[in-house]
């Protein structure tokens, strides 16, 4: 199953489960089904659930944080992430803050869904990773798609969390396969770990490795790649970290794993500067510091806008080969 199909499916089983479920946004009705098909279906089971919107990204967002703070459930998809700054004020200074400023908590069950990253061709307004930017804001979670966690158990996750949160989709995911049974090639094994949920992607034995790198789902791939050359090539196993939730990210029952690594990387495809990257190296730093045989590592996009023109896109963006550069520099 293509991992647009299982979040397709997962959308699906949540809408039969839960009939106070609302899902806003841009063409999200059939039989356009979404700009990249994921809500396809659900408008003609559900016309009264599945409310499409005009493009006016913060007004939906206010109509899903009120749908939410009335006591049901919303989902938004906004069609590209970059447009997920129209939506910073209701997120940030209306959903977020009415968990806990009426004097109670209150449960407030929102899932804003963004496509998000390049590598499509998309050019400067239709490719960024704005992840970063919403990092720290209090009673607000950052997850991220990825081929190794079910999208309905993230779902679920996300909305009895009771809290809002933002679920980052990497565009270049949704044709490629789900992994469900540990195996994902001749070389890469993988399972979960931790709760919630971290994906751990290994050579043969789990416990034998140089270094580790931690990256969101969108970057799998590429770490993928990196990891299988530089294996093939000169034998050095290392180990990929895939989280499901960014942030609050826990990396406490990591820290066995951590802790035995020669070096830690952290991969992601945002421009550097106060990054989700930099936020898990200052927490290893602080947990890990005596341990340490080398700093951490990060890698992050060129300072650059995201060009249209694919060769100039490949040279700004995180690609396989400049996570094989870093593994191969660190453990010459």
């Amino acid at each position: 199953m293509r991992v647009a199909e299982d979040l397709n499916a997962a959308l699906h089983t949540l809408f039969e489960a839960c009939p106070d479920l609302y899902l806003l946004g841009e063409d999200i009705a059939d039989p356009y089904g979404g700009a990249f098909k994921v809500t396809k279906g659900l408008s003609d089971k559900h016309p009264n659930r599945v409310l499409p919107t005009p493009l006016s990204e913060s007004g939906i967002m206010g109509v899903a944080g009120g749908l939410a703070l009335a006591g049901d459930r919303a989902i938004v998809e906004v069609m590209f992430g970059d447009f997920i700054a129209l939506c910073f004020d209701q997120i940030v200074n209306f959903a977020s803050k009415s968990v806990s400023m009426y004097g109670q908590r209150v449960p407030l069950r929102l899932v804003v869904r963004c496509p998000v990253g390049g590598n499509r061709g998309y050019g400067p307004t239709h490719s960024q990773s704005p992840q970063k930017h919403f990092i720290g804001v209090p009673n607000l979670s950052l997850y991220e798609m990825s081929p190794f966690h079910d999208n309905a158990t993230v779902f679920r996750r996300m909305l009895d969390h009771g809290e809002p949160a933002v679920f980052f989709e990497d565009k270049i995911l949704y044709t490629r396969p789900m992994y469900a049974d540990g195996h994902i090639d001749d070389v890469l094994r993988y399972d979960l770990i931790g709760d919630p949920s971290v994906a751990r992607v290994h050579i043969e034995d789990p416990d034998d490795f140089r270094y580790v790198v931690i990256a969101p789902g969108g970057l799998a791939h590429r770490v993928m790649g990196a990891m299988r050359t530089l294996f093939l090539q000169e034998e050095i196993p290392g180990l990929l970290l895939v989280p499901s939730r960014l942030y609050p990210f826990d990396v406490e029952p990591l820290l066995p794993i951590l802790a035995r690594a020669e070096h830690i990387i952290v991969a992601e495809e945002s421009v550097a500067g106060g990054t989700w990257g930099s936020e898990v190296a200052q927490s290893l730093y602080s947990r890990l510091w005596g341990m340490l045989r080398h700093p951490i590592r990060l890698v992050n996009s060129a300072d650059s806008i995201i060009p249209t023109a694919a060769h100039l896109e490949h040279r700004v963006l995180v690609q396989e080969n400049t996570v094989y550069d870093t593994l191969r520099e660190a453990c010459a």
